[in-house]
């Protein structure tokens, strides 16, 4: 029981931590923050992440490109142009890598807004850290695992952000519903989404790319959004305008995609 509680735990404070703090904030700029919360929530990422640490300024920059060129060759991580899961995800790693590293020429419409802390990022993505983590989740197994089975919980934990990636980079652009017709492959993966707190409303995120709220009809209910209206309240975060909540019941199209704004 100790095992599955903490897979759960890492499972979705991982989850909470991309999708708030690297996507919604950093990637789209949905709200605002002061540089003291902004490094708060550096390190809440990094405790809920651990050996799965993404950079912020690294993630938003990939996503930004994946917004820009979705289901092109040039975007990071497409179905259309990978073949296996595998492959997708394994480029994604490379991409996000030579991002991180100053490999590759990123061009200026892609920098504004980032989230900046180089030194804790170096610390947060070096080796030594990410084996520090491994040792603590290997020694957590040791002394709570109860059956070899659990043991296959390992390299998920180990590799948390990449399974949520694949999740919603693969599949929500492969199988689900859509609510707004769009130029490119995005879905809704999931009518209800707790598994991935609202991630997988991809389409829906595909046409409102900067909206604090991923859901768009009455059951599409995102869980996180009602945290970052509490933080709006408490004065933690500040949202620039409200956006409506819809409840939209039928196909929506659009001539203009605005999967290339944030």
């Amino acid at each position: 029981m100790s095992i599955l509680l903490f897979f759960i735990a890492v499972w979705y404070l991982s989850l909470f931590s991309q999708s708030f703090f690297l996507h919604r904030y950093a990637s789209h700029s949905a709200f605002k923050m002061n540089k003291f919360w902004e490094r708060f929530f550096f390190i809440f990422t990094y405790l809920a992440q651990g050996s799965h640490y993404m950079s912020p300024r690294a993630y938003a920059i990939l996503h930004r490109l994946h917004h820009a060129h979705t289901d092109t060759e040039l975007d990071p991580h497409s179905p259309s142009y990978s073949s296996n899961i595998f492959s997708m995800m394994w480029r994604t790693r490379n991409m996000y890598n030579d991002i991180s590293k100053g490999k590759i020429t990123v061009e200026e419409r892609y920098l504004k807004n980032l989230p900046q802390w180089p030194a804790f990022d170096r610390w947060a993505g070096s080796t030594l850290s990410r084996a520090l983590w491994t040792g603590i989740y290997i020694s957590f197994f040791i002394f709570y695992a109860t059956s070899p089975w659990q043991y296959l919980l390992l390299p998920v934990i180990l590799a948390m952000g990449a399974f949520h990636g694949a999740i919603i980079n693969w599949f929500a652009h492969k199988y689900g519903y859509r609510n707004f017709i769009l130029k490119n492959t995005s879905m809704n993966l999931l009518i209800i989404d707790f598994l991935m707190l609202g991630e997988s409303y991809h389409n829906n995120h595909h046409k409102r790319p900067s909206s604090v709220n991923f859901g768009f009809r009455w059951h599409e209910i995102d869980p996180i959004y009602p945290v970052i209206l509490f933080l709006n309240w408490i004065r933690v975060i500040k949202i620039p305008v409200l956006a409506p909540v819809n409840s939209g019941n039928h196909i929506a199209q659009d001539e203009h995609d605005a999967s290339s704004s944030w």
